[in-house]
């Protein structure tokens, strides 16, 4: 059985920012067919009055929907509450090294679980910024 630490351990029993945002400004969704791990991320943005670009608006709130193992939960909840309350510029610099160092490290055959909630949440700015390029 891998070692996980305290904090993964946390974020597994008792997630954060679980479920489905129904007005969700930008949706991210990514799995592994290998591990079957499906990982889906809402993002509620808030337009920065003072910002300059897209890019400064903040992650108002984020939640997630994950199917898969405890790791791939622990890394769900961990991205959420790592996004949430950033600018878009912020969030699209969390990297799978980022949330393991932040859950206190992850068992080798696990790092691929950090990679899908870093993407998800890629995945979600990416649809966000997408959907304001058509509108504005």
């Amino acid at each position: 059985m891998p070692f996980y630490s305290e904090k993964v351990l946390d974020h597994f029993k008792n997630p954060r920012n679980v479920g489905e945002i129904k007005d969700a400004d930008g949706v991210g969704e990514v799995g592994n067919p290998v591990c079957g791990d499906m990982m889906t991320f809402y993002i509620k943005v808030k337009e920065n009055p003072s910002g300059e670009s897209l890019k400064d608006n903040l992650l108002e709130e984020v939640k997630f929907q994950t199917f898969g193992c405890g790791a791939a939960i622990a890394v769900s909840s961990m991205v959420s509450e790592m996004a949430k309350g950033k600018t878009i510029e912020e969030a699209l610099k969390i990297t799978n090294a980022s949330v393991a160092g932040e859950l206190g490290g992850l068992p080798a055959n696990k790092m691929h679980c950090s990679n899908l909630g870093a993407d998800a949440l890629h995945k979600a700015i990416e649809d966000y910024l997408n959907k304001q390029k058509v509108t504005k």
